[in-house]
């Protein structure tokens, strides 16, 4: 299967999961995240909302919130094609809608922060390897926001986040590709191999 065809498939796999299946998945991975080693430790994280059948972080933006950490949520930059600004995110926080139909804090009217003063970003993925490799869902914003990470410097931990499911044994990296620091899905933490931490 290549890229394409597998980015498909595991796309109409996490669609195709029920409301309850979702639920059970979302509150796995507030349990996942909730470990040491994952979030408790960060003070300002970015996580996303759930758009085409992600795993959904809800509940731990949720959890997050009351335990007075600063959550942001990734949003297309206005001046910056391709890239995405960070923007914190409240209950009460204005919302707009992208162009791709995705809901995200309004830039104009909220605060935002450059990622790399955040602690955490977790981001979706579409499916990943035991290695750390990703699949996005093939625009490249993420990679392009974050290639600053691969020089040193002031740098967020990056975690993907999935289903248990969209493992699969081997993605080829690209030489674009941000590697991960960790994965967490609705069952396991997994440092990744090739991370430096």
């Amino acid at each position: 299967m290549n890229k394409h065809q597998l980015r498909k498939a595991m796309r109409q796999q996490r669609r195709a999961l029920t409301a309850k299946q979702q639920h059970q998945a979302a509150y796995g991975l507030k349990r996942t995240l909730l470990q040491p080693g994952a979030l408790l430790a960060a003070k300002r994280i970015a996580l996303y909302l759930v758009n085409d059948g992600e795993i959904n972080p809800e509940q731990i933006i949720k959890q997050l919130t009351r335990m007075g950490k600063a959550v942001y949520l990734p949003t297309l930059h206005p001046l910056r094609q391709g890239e995405l600004a960070f923007v914190r995110y409240q209950a009460t926080t204005r919302m707009s809608t992208n162009r791709f139909g995705i809901a995200e804090p309004d830039f104009r009217y909220n605060t935002h922060q450059q990622a790399k003063f955040l602690s955490v970003i977790c981001l979706p993925l579409v499916a990943f390897d035991p290695h750390g490799n990703r699949m996005g869902m093939g625009g490249g914003f993420y990679d392009r926001s974050l290639a600053f990470t691969r020089h040193a410097g002031n740098k967020p931990r990056l975690i993907g986040c999935a289903h248990e499911f969209q493992c699969v044994s081997a993605l080829p990296a690209e030489v674009w590709d941000i590697p991960l620091s960790a994965i967490a899905t609705d069952t396991a933490l997994r440092m990744c191999q090739h991370s430096s931490e």
